[in-house]
């Protein structure tokens, strides 16, 4: 997988400038999700499932569908669009079946009626139809939860240590900041694989991977290009 044509300067203050990035944890999920979750479909996978992310909600369906999150259990469903979506944007495009779940964790109401909100990661989850019933996108959803047993945390850990010294390296060569000893290292990987500079095909490919092992080995390959970059 490859790295988008980006600089290392521009890709590090977007990653630094990312609310939550290797901050504080997530809220995770502790059961299964409600069997139909409002769906909010972007260009990218913008959400993963240990990462926290900001929105901007300005279209008049996707306000009210985050007025009545907040009226219930605040889940949101991120999804991405499949490429050529562009002609049925204002009506249901085709998505990938895979998505990420998020709590709204933060919100403000501005004046104008839009939103601002974080959604912190839950759980994966794959679409198995829709309910038309709503204004925005509503999707009958089966949660895809990521276990780790224990040799798979043990490798994760060893992985997350790889990670911290090529992040150690990107602080003496541009300043990044190191992620907080006790981040977990779910976390990290997610965090990273939520803001690397990749094509968006592949940032999906990256989540739908079993888990955040899976995810590290990408994580790693894409930090090592931008450390040999010029």
């Amino acid at each position: 997988m490859k790295a988008k044509t980006l600089t290392c300067g521009v890709w590090l203050a977007v990653l630094l400038c990312a609310p939550g990035l290797l901050s504080a944890q997530s809220p995770g999920a502790a059961g299964g999700l409600p069997a139909t979750i409002p769906l909010f479909p972007l260009e990218d996978a913008t959400l993963f499932p240990n990462a926290a992310h900001p929105f901007y909600i300005f279209e008049p369906r996707y306000r009210e569908m985050v007025a009545d999150a907040l009226k219930g259990d605040r889940i949101i469903g991120m999804v991405m669009l499949q490429p050529g979506h562009e002609a049925e944007y204002e009506g249901r495009p085709p998505i990938f079946p895979i998505g990420c779940a998020g709590l709204i964790t933060a919100y403000e109401a501005l004046p104008g009626g839009e939103y601002n909100i974080v959604l912190g990661g839950l759980v994966k989850f794959r679409v198995t139809g829709e309910d038309n019933s709503r204004p925005y996108r509503l999707g009958r959803v089966v949660a895809v939860p990521e276990v780790l047993d224990a040799q798979e945390t043990i490798a994760l850990r060893t992985a997350r240590q790889r990670i911290g010294t090529l992040m150690s390296a990107l602080n003496v060569r541009f300043g990044v900041d190191q992620p907080a000893p006790g981040v977990p290292d779910e976390q990290v990987v997610d965090e990273l694989a939520q803001h690397l500079p990749i094509e968006r095909l592949d940032r999906q490919r990256l989540l739908e991977r079993d888990d955040a092992l899976a995810r590290a080995s990408t994580v790693i390959e894409v930090l090592e290009q931008i450390l040999k970059a010029p």
